[in-house]
């Protein structure tokens, strides 16, 4: 029987890349590495400026999804700017895409003129949560954003941002200070609550982004994780007899695909939401009670 740690090894990062022995074999011997078992690429220890540290498999799939966002984005900038309107069936769907962020996401939840300012943050957000996602269906790959490490720094630049547009708008202590919605009460009661609740609401805005790294990485991971149980059961039912084993293979075979389809579509569902939240939260930040 296979353990549920067993299991949990395929969805969690690792600091080297798991491939079928037969790619593996025709790997270059560098690659390969000395010593290591049969499917498996070691990653090296980096050094930069001064501070040594040791690549993980979520390291190398995030720069990945950033060079993706570069090829894709960079000639479509400009082409546009040189050329004119895109032309071809990818660079529209890219136009589409980032037109619907900021017609339906951005400009809704942050108000007019002001959404364009942060649109730049809310499109990279978007489609790199987007391409981690994906990148997590490609086999023996992985998903960056199954790692509360990926979406809690994600989820720290959303607060970084909220932080700066308050601050930009409302002033430092006008930031702090508009949390606390107008109370109409006597001096005395006011006096005791305010600072009650100054503090619940900045709990609030602590934890609003904490959610946003944990919703995305319970997704996500908890995708992966059926993924690698409904395959677990091919190799659980191995030993019994090959009618049985068959009939579990061909109906988890079914059940894998059935399930990658349906990550397919919360990939961009996820995206969406973590978008959708960010520019919420930063509206919230420059229309304060």
């Amino acid at each position: 029987m296979l353990k549920i740690s067993e299991l949990a090894s395929h969805v969690q990062d690792d600091v080297s890349f798991h491939v079928p022995q037969v790619v593996w074999y025709l790997l270059p011997e560098a690659w390969r590495g000395e010593g290591t078992h049969p499917g498996l690429i070691p990653l090296p220890r980096v050094e930069f400026l001064g501070v040594s540290f040791q690549l993980t498999r979520f390291m190398v799939l995030e720069v990945v999804a950033g060079l993706i966002m570069i090829l894709l984005f960079v000639p479509l900038a400009i082409r546009m700017r040189q050329i004119g309107p895109p032309r071809g069936r990818l660079c529209n769907a890219l136009e589409i895409l980032l037109l619907f962020i900021r017609d339906e996401i951005a400009r809704p939840a942050i108000g007019g003129k002001q959404a364009d300012r942060f649109l730049p943050f809310i499109w990279n957000m978007f489609f790199f949560v987007l391409i981690c996602n994906l990148l997590g269906l490609v086999p023996w790959a992985g998903s960056p954003t199954g790692a509360l490490a990926a979406t809690g720094a994600l989820a720290a630049l959303t607060l970084a941002t909220v932080l700066v547009a308050g601050f930009k708008v409302h002033g430092f202590g006008g930031f702090w200070l508009a949390l606390v919605p107008r109370m109409d009460i006597p001096g005395a009661i006011k006096i005791f609550l305010f600072p009650l609740m100054l503090a619940l609401e900045i709990w609030g805005l602590l934890i609003r982004h904490a959610v946003l790294a944990v919703r995305l990485l319970a997704n996500v991971f908890a995708g992966h994780f059926v993924l690698a149980v409904i395959i677990g059961f091919i190799g659980a039912s191995a030993p019994a007899h090959l009618v049985v084993w068959g009939g579990v293979t061909v109906f988890s075979v079914l059940g894998a695909v059935a399930v990658s389809v349906l990550e397919l579509l919360v990939a961009f569902i996820q995206a969406y939401v973590f978008a959708t939240l960010s520019s919420i939260f930063i509206g919230m930040a420059i229309h304060t009670h």
